[in-house]
């Protein structure tokens, strides 16, 4: 038996530092070789530390959120297999490698995130999964003992967790979006379990807790904090008549054939890059040190996404060179990649402008975060029915706010309500997006 010590290997070119975002191991667990041990946060990726030997692991570098040097301590292992036959050294340089090769990387390997963090999102944000007070297990039809995780329901880790130690099974949770929350599964315990609604007088209260600001979103606020303390905001909204827009898309919808169903983002999306070109201050970004704006000639547009790691942006190429059916489909594919972590570094990093949208939780009106160092970013609202006085005549319209946030440093108030004056041309007047 011998004691492996495990450093931190280089884990990429002028890295002298790692964040711990997770441990998959204690002290006193057993592990395998190649077992996942431990999860490291660098400004450029996060990366999978897997154990080197087999054996119990003896001693561990930190907590969760705690910062190491690259080539201190990670692990200690007690192996049966002598220190000396483990090249540490050829292991090192494996791990090494994986920031070196995007290519050889699994799609839960990488997650960039220096350049694509936002404070909104294009779907519907939700409170971020953080460890809650469990309920006492309701009486159900499927016990903790006889409980067996469903392989057809969509739900992360520790929802599934939760639900396992309350004896739930989870295909009995209605999910409000695309995977169960831990709010989904409350929604169940509360009035879909048997139970009945929650008797009056029954406290609601839980038990305060003390959450560590770690991994991503330790990132989420770095980067907002950075970009409010450089950048001189200002916002300007304008009520934007969608009615006819809203009526076109029903009627391509009703005509796409195999092709992807159209939301108003692709639509939004064309008249953005149909607008920029008299506009070219807004499809930029600020280098403050150097002192030098630069204006794109493509528009790279920035799609802020939530997922469960945070808010990321994953980026639509050349966005002026696709239809609305090659959007809608970027659309798709990208927030998917997004979501469940296959997004390639490359496609989360270059933007030049960015859209923001919380889908039918749009609100009256938002004041986004820019993106730094980009000097815009626009966000479409939720769009109601309202009455509207057209011709002397009250009439029922679907209208929708539309918001622009901008860095006054490099636009003018001017230039922004102009921008969003033309946008609100072309979507009032949809039939101009498709004229040359």
């Amino acid at each position: 038996m011998s004691i492996y010590t495990f450093n931190l290997p280089d884990i990429g070119e002028g890295i002298a530092e790692a964040e711990i975002v997770a441990w998959h191991v204690k002290v006193g667990d057993r592990v395998e070789e190649d077992d996942r041990i431990a999860d490291m946060m660098t400004d450029k990726a996060t990366v999978e530390m897997e154990a080197p030997v087999s054996g119990t692991v003896v001693a561990v570098a930190g907590e969760e959120g705690d910062i190491i040097a690259i080539g201190s301590m990670l692990v200690q292992i007690e192996s049966e297999v002598d220190e000396g036959a483990v090249e540490s050294e050829e292991t090192q340089s494996e791990i090494a490698a994986i920031d070196g090769s995007h290519d050889a990387l699994t799609s839960s390997q990488v997650i960039d995130n220096k350049q694509n963090i936002e404070i909104e999102s294009d779907f519907p944000a939700s409170a971020p999964e953080t460890p809650e007070a469990a309920p006492k297990p309701p009486k159900t039809d499927v016990m903790a003992a006889d409980f067996k995780p469903s392989t057809k329901v969509l739900a992360t880790p520790a929802v599934r967790k939760r639900a396992a130690d309350l004896g739930v099974d989870l295909s009995l949770v209605k999910a409000q979006g695309d995977h169960i929350r831990h709010s989904d599964l409350d929604t169940y315990l509360n009035y879909g379990s048997g139970q009945g609604y929650r008797p009056s007088g029954v406290s609601q209260k839980r038990d305060d807790e003390t959450i560590k600001v770690i991994g991503m979103r330790r990132k989420i606020a770095q980067n907002m904090a950075e970009s409010k303390r450089h950048i001189p905001h200002f916002s300007y909204v304008d009520e934007i008549d969608m009615t006819a827009l809203e009526d076109m898309r029903a009627d391509l919808n009703a005509n796409r054939g195999d092709r992807p169903k159209l939301t108003m983002l692709p639509l939004m999306i064309v008249a953005i890059c149909k607008s920029l070109p008299q506009y070219p201050m807004l499809n930029a970004t600020y280098d403050d040190e150097a002192g030098l704006v630069t204006r794109y000639g493509a528009v790279h547009l920035g799609m802020a996404t939530q997922t469960d790691q945070g808010l990321m942006v994953p980026v639509i190429r050349d966005a002026q060179d696709k239809n609305i059916w090659q959007l809608a489909a970027d659309i798709g594919r990208l927030s998917a990649a997004a979501r469940d972590g296959s997004a390639k570094a490359e496609e989360l990093s270059g933007s030049t402008l960015t859209l923001t949208s919380l889908g039918p939780l749009g609100g009256i009106a938002t004041t986004p975060v820019i993106q730094r160092p980009q000097v815009a970013i626009i966000g479409p609202n939720k769009i109601v029915e309202r009455p509207m006085i057209i011709d002397g005549e009250i009439q029922a319209r679907k209208l929708m706010n539309l918001s622009i946030s901008c860095d006054h440093r490099v636009v003018d108030g001017y230039d922004a309500a102009s921008y969003v004056q033309a946008l609100r041309h072309l979507l009032e007047t949809p039939v101009l997006l498709f004229a040359d």
